[in-house]
């Protein structure tokens, strides 16, 4: 996705060693206030990793295995990476970015694809309590209590419907196309039949495309594209109504409603945050 502001250089992942997990110790935190407009390049981990920042936005883009796709994390939510998959992290607002490190062995077996999950009060707090800020770490036994309930409201967080699939680089050009510009500037056409005429190709052949390459229809993609464009745009604390205008909906309401349905927020929880 096409990042509103330049990028700086990319930050240095840092020695991972200290928080490798193990089956001894399957969850290991790691925390980093990170600046806007950083970002890690692609990379992997031989551990799966839930992606989650206690405050800021974050875009998690997973090139493979799988399809691509791109992810908003808003504080409210967090991305599961399985173990091995390629990944990239970019910050979209200064972030308080927590990684939780989770061993292989601790793995579900559903746990082999990217996923957005809903980030509980107390999966939250369990973060906190593994990584006290300025804090001494937690005794053994605690940490091992700790781990079991993060282990465990992980596995029953509920998974969401949102991300943004990704044309592959050997998909149909006319796509990738349309796609980029989309995310660059959803509210520039409300329909398919509006793209399809800046894209080349018939609103026909666009829309087998789209049911070909994601396997869903084009306003629900475009969906969750307006909610990758809105997302970082509220925390930056632009007015909704103006963010809905940007979105190319024609009434606030109409946008509040579209985003509460797929948040379970209004767009006015996520402004500034």
């Amino acid at each position: 996705m096409t990042l509103p502001r330049p990028r700086r250089q990319p930050a240095p992942l840092g020695d991972t060693d200290p928080f490798t997990p193990t089956p001894q110790r399957p969850v290991r935190v790691r925390a980093r206030d990170m600046a806007a407009d950083s970002h890690f390049e692609p990379h992997r981990h031989a551990w799966g990793q839930l992606a989650y920042c206690a405050s800021g936005v974050i875009q998690v883009s997973v090139h493979a295995p799988g399809p691509p796709a791109s992810y908003i994390v808003p504080p409210s939510r967090a991305v599961w990476i399985a173990p091995g998959a390629l990944h990239a992290v970019a910050v979209l607002e200064a972030a308080a970015f927590r990684t939780l490190y989770v061993d292989r062995s601790a793995v579900a077996d559903d746990g082999a694809g990217a996923r957005v999950l809903a980030v509980s009060p107390l999966l939250r707090e369990l973060v906190s309590a593994l990584d006290p800020v300025g804090g001494p770490p937690p005794a053994p036994a605690r940490e091992a209590a700790l781990t079991a309930l993060v282990l465990d409201e992980i596995a029953q967080a509920e998974t969401l419907a949102l991300g943004v699939p990704l044309p592959g680089p050997h998909s149909d050009k006319r796509l990738r196309a349309l796609c980029q510009a989309v995310l660059d500037a959803p509210g520039r056409h409300a329909t398919l039949h509006g793209w399809a005429a800046d894209s080349g190709a018939s609103e026909r052949t666009l829309a087998r495309l789209f049911r070909a390459q994601f396997g869903m229809g084009f306003a629900q993609w475009r969906k969750q594209a307006v909610l990758a464009h809105a997302l970082p745009r509220l925390a930056r604390g632009e007015p909704v109504g103006q963010v809905a205008a940007a979105s190319g909906y024609g009434s606030e309401s109409a946008f509040s409603a579209m985003f509460k349905a797929a948040m379970g927020q209004p767009p006015s929880s996520f402004l500034g945050r």
